[in-house]
C-alpha cells in the first residue's frame, strides 16, 4: 500500500458506538425471524422436512438485495447522506413486516412475509456494514466490526428470549389453539418492531457521513488502480458450466421423482447460468456501463484475499443456517421428545430453544470484548480458527447432550464463533476494498453468506428425509463438521495486515 495516503481521522468510542447502534435494533429482527419463524411454520402446518424450502425466501432475497443495495448506495448522496436513507426506509419496512408475520393466516402469507421482513433486512443491514469501510481509518476498522458483533449479541439476547420473557415474566400464554400463534411470540415481534425502528433512528440522528468528494481524498490510489483494470471476464464458461449442471440436475429430477428442494435447486443454477451469459452478451457488444453488469463483472474480479474468505464464510454459514432451520425440531424431538406443536412439551422446548439462541447471542458479546484481545496475540486467522473449530464442537455436541439444560454449555462456544464470523472475516477483508465499491463489493460478499444458505435450504430437507431418517438432530452433526471444514480454510487466507 502507498504510506504517504492520509487516513480519515479517529472517531470517538462514543462515535463509534452511535455509529454501530443501529445494529442492535436490525439484530432484533433478525434474531425474531431466526428463533421463531420455524415455529410460525409448524404451527401454520408446515411438515418438518418442508420447512428448508419455506426458509428459501431469506437467502434468495439477500442474495438479489444485497449487491443492488450496495451499488445504489455507493452512488447515493443526499440530505441525509449515502446509506442513512437505506437505513430510514429498511427499517420503517421491517417494522410493519414484523408486526404483520405473527398474525399471518395461514402458512403461505407467513412465507410471503418472510421474503419481504428479509428484503427490508438486507436493506438497511448491508449499508451498516459499509458504513465502518466509509467511517473509519484502517487502524480502528477491527474495532468497528467489533462493534457491530456486541451490539449483534446484545440485541440478538433480548429478542431471542422475549417469548420465554413473555410467557415467565408476564404470564402471556405460550400455548394456541391448532393453527394460532402463541400471543408471547406475537407480542415478542411487536416489541421487537418498535426497538428495531427506535435504534435505527438513533444512528441516523447521531452519525455524520463522507461525502464522496471527502472520500476520495482518503483514497489509496493503487487500490483503485486495481479495481479500474479492465479485462475480458470468462462469464460464458462460468455460465455455461452453471446452465449445464442445473439442467442435469432438473433431469434427475425428472427422472427419479426427487423433491421440490432439489428442483429448486436445478432452477437456481439454470438462472445464475443464463445471468453469466447476458453478462457476457453484454461484453461482447460493449453495454458495460449499466449497474447489472458493473455488479457481476466486480464479483468476478474480486481480490484474492476476497476468493479465500469465500470459502470459509461457505462453510460457516452453512453451518450457521442449519442450526437456525433445525435446533427447534432437533430440541423439541430428541430432548423434549414431543414433535407435536400444540403440546406443551414442543412448546417447552421451542421456548428452550429461544433460551438457547439468547444465550449464544448473550456469550457472543463476552466475545465481542475477548476475540480483539485474541487477535492481538494470535492473529486473526489463528484466532478466527480457533473459534470455528469451537463451534464445530459444540453443534456436534448436541448428539452427546442427553439433559437439554446442559446445552446452553455449548451455547458458549456458538457465542464465540458466531461473534468471530461477524467480524473477523471483515477485518480481513475491509482494507482490500476501495471506498466507491466498499457497499457493492460487502453485497458481493453476501453471496458466499446466502449460497451455503440456499443450498442448506435445499438439500437438508431431503438428507433429513432420506438419509437421517427424519432425525432433525443430525443435520446439526453436519453443520458442526462443517465448521470443522470452515476452519481448515481460513488458514489459506492471505490478507493486508
Amino acid at each position: 500500500m502507498t504510506t504517504s495516503v492520509q487516513d480519515k481521522p479517529t472517531l470517538s468510542f462514543w462515535q463509534i458506538w452511535n455509529m454501530c447502534f443501529g445494529f442492535m435494533g436490525i439484530q432484533f429482527g433478525f434474531a425474531l425471524q431466526s428463533a421463531n419463524v420455524s415455529r410460525i411454520f409448524q404451527t401454520l402446518g408446515a411438515n418438518i422436512d418442508d420447512i428448508p424450502i419455506l426458509w428459501i425466501a431469506a437467502p434468495l432475497t439477500g442474495l438479489i438485495v444485497q449487491p443492488i443495495v450496495g451499488y445504489f448506495s455507493d452512488r447515493t448522496w443526499g440530505k441525509l447522506g449515502r446509506r442513512r436513507p437505506f437505513f430510514l426506509y429498511g427499517a420503517l419496512l421491517t417494522s410493519l413486516a414484523l408486526c404483520i408475520m405473527p398474525n399471518s393466516p395461514t402458512l403461505w402469507i407467513a412465507a410471503g412475509m418472510l421474503w419481504i421482513m428479509d428484503a427490508a433486512i438486507n436493506v438497511t443491514m448491508e449499508p451498516f456494514r459499509a458504513l465502518v469501510g466509509d467511517n473509519l481509518p484502517k487502524k480502528q476498522r477491527g474495532l468497528g466490526y467489533a462493534m457491530q458483533s456486541f451490539f449483534i449479541g446484545i440485541g440478538a439476547v433480548v429478542a431471542s428470549a422475549l417469548p420465554w420473557m413473555m410467557t415467565n415474566w408476564f404470564g402471556i400464554s405460550n400455548t394456541a389453539e391448532a393453527g394460532v400463534i402463541p400471543q408471547s411470540v406475537t407480542y415478542s415481534f411487536y416489541f421487537g418492531a418498535a426497538i428495531l425502528l427506535l435504534a435505527v433512528l438513533w444512528t441516523i440522528v447521531s452519525t455524520k457521513e463522507y461525502s464522496p468528494e471527502e472520500l476520495a481524498k482518503f483514497e489509496d490510489p493503487e487500490i483503485t488502480l486495481a479495481f479500474s483494470q479492465n479485462s475480458t471476464l470468462p462469464f460464458a464458461k462460468i455460465g455455461t458450466g452453471q446452465l449445464g449442471l442445473g439442467i442435469v440436475i432438473l433431469a434427475f429430477v425428472y427422472v427419479l421423482s426427487l423433491g421440490k428442494d432439489i428442483v429448486f435447486l436445478g432452477g437456481a443454477l439454470v438462472v445464475f447460468g443464463a445471468l453469466f451469459l447476458l453478462s457476457n452478451q453484454m461484453q461482447t457488444k460493449g453495454n458495460t456501463s449499466n449497474g447489472f453488469y458493473t455488479v457481476m463483472a466486480d464479483m468476478m474480479s474480486m481480490p484474492k484475499t476476497m476468493k479465500q474468505l469465500a470459502v470459509v464464510q461457505f462453510f460457516s454459514w452453512f453451518a450457521l443456517f442449519a442450526m437456525w432451520i433445525y435446533t427447534t425440531p432437533a430440541v423439541t424431538s430428541f430432548h423434549f421428545g414431543s414433535s407435536d406443536v400444540a403440546s406443551k412439551a414442543y412448546n417447552d422446548g421451542a421456548d428452550w430453544v429461544g433460551i438457547l439462541f439468547a444465550a449464544y447471542n448473550g456469550f457472543s458479546v463476552i466475545a465481542a470484548v475477548v476475540i480483539p484481545l485474541m487477535v492481538k496475540k494470535l492473529g486473526l486467522k489463528t484466532s478466527h480458527m480457533i473459534n470455528l473449530g469451537l463451534g464445530g464442537a459444540a453443534m456436534i455436541s448436541f448428539a452427546f447432550i442427553e439433559n437439554s439444560d446442559h446445552l446452553i454449555y455449548a451455547m458458549i462456544a456458538i457465542g464465540f464463533v458466531w461473534a468471530s464470523v461477524l467480524s473477523l472475516p471483515y477485518a480481513m477483508l475491509s482494507n482490500a476494498l476501495p471506498s466507491n465499491k466498499m457497499g457493492v463489493y460487502m453485497g458481493i460478499f453476501n453471496f458466499f453468506i446466502v449460497i451455503p444458505q440456499m443450498l442448506a435450504a435445499t438439500i437438508l430437507g431431503s438428507l433429513v428425509r432420506y438419509v437421517f431418517n427424519g432425525e432433525a438432530i443430525y443435520a446439526l452433526t453436519l453443520g458442526g463438521i462443517s465448521y470443522l471444514i470452515a476452519a481448515i480454510a481460513v488458514t489459506r487466507v492471505t490478507y493486508n495486515k
